[in-house]
Parts: C-alpha cells; structure tokens; sequence
C-alpha cells in the first residue's frame, strides 16, 4: 500500500496506481438531412438562376423561334401523322399570345425569375453557415407554399399531379425537420437563459 504522502502522479511513475483509459470523444453527427435540404435549395435557386440567364439572353427570339419551329421538317411530319392541324385554335391562340411578347415583357419574366432564384440560394447559403435566420427564412417559404399545394392538389377542376405531391410532401418535411431541430442545427447570438426552475 502507498504512503499517503505521495501525490498520484508519483504513483503513477512508481507503478503503483493503473493509469486511467483513454476515453475517445464521442463521433460528431453529422446533419446528413440538413445537408440534402441545402443541396435541394441551393439546387431549386441554380435552376431558376439559369432560367432566368437563358430567358434573358433569348428574349429577342422567341417570336422569331416558333416560327422557325412550327415549320421544321419534323414537327410538320408529326402534325401530318398524328393528324394535328398547326391551324387549329389551340395553336392559333399559342401563336398569339407568343407573338404579343415583347422583350420588355420577356425580360420582366427573367428578372422575376432571377429575384425567385435569390431565396433559395440565401437559404441554402445560410443554412450552410448554419445560421439561424436562414433556417427560420426556409421554414417560413417552405410553410408558405404547403396551403397553396394543397389548394392545387385537392382542386377538382385540375388534373391530380404526383409531381405537386412529391413536392408538397418534401415541403412539409423541410418545415417539420428544420422547425423540430433548430436548436440543435442553427447557431445563437444569444445564450440561452437556464431556467432556476
């Protein structure tokens, strides 16, 4: 048995006392539905934002191109043996709602496009940084949409879609996930105030 006077750390090199294990830190966890929910936003923003570039850069043509469409060798071929008529009113009124665009009309729809592109990229860039006010931003446009899909969805006089419905679904997932682990995924500016309770 050690005299009582020797501290620990001597016992240790007189090989009196077993040294202590190694205990290893716990293995982080990762978000892995945190990072698809940023890979799905910062994807929805990259697809509006290049929609937005190609609609800007063909906003003289669009006239010109249906045109030239209505009359290749192909599409006339499909109209003669699927017996579609290129006169009919279907297209007639096509060929006048595209004929009344104009470029400033045209470039309205790519600044549009470009501004609806900003919010899902702000959010995935946000999240990304895990910062809280991004993740309340996804929550809140994510809620926004789920009564208007749902409108859609259960609107008698529109064809049932399973594309809206996969969408609604993932929506209300992102709001649910992000909303029942935003302590956990987002940083605070402030500490939270422990409760003497």
């Amino acid at each position: 048995m050690p005299a009582p006077d020797i501290m620990p750390s001597e016992q240790r090199e007189l090989g009196e006392v077993s040294p202590t294990p190694k205990v290893e830190p716990p293995l982080k966890k990762h978000a892995v539905t945190l990072y698809a929910i940023i890979c799905f936003k910062l994807a929805h923003g990259l697809v509006f934002l290049l929609l937005a570039l190609w609609i800007y850069k063909e906003a003289n043509s669009v006239p010109r191109d249906y045109a030239n469409f209505m009359h290749a060798p192909a599409v006339e071929w499909l109209f003669e043996h699927l017996k579609i008529h290129p006169e009919s009113q279907f297209f007639i009124n096509l060929a006048v709602r595209i004929g009344n665009l104009t470029e400033a009309r045209v470039h309205h729809l790519a600044l549009g496009s470009l501004l609806f592109s900003l919010f899902p990229l702000v959010e995935g860039i946000g999240m990304l940084f895990r910062v809280s006010w991004a993740g309340w931003l996804a929550i809140s446009e994510s809620a926004f949409f789920i009564p208007i899909e749902f409108h859609t969805l259960l609107n008698p006089q529109t064809p049932f879609s399973w594309s809206l419905l996969v969408v609604t679904i993932t929506n209300i997932t992102i709001v649910w996930y992000l909303y029942a682990n935003r302590d956990v995924l987002f940083r605070h500016n402030c500490p939270r105030r422990r409760s003497d309770a």
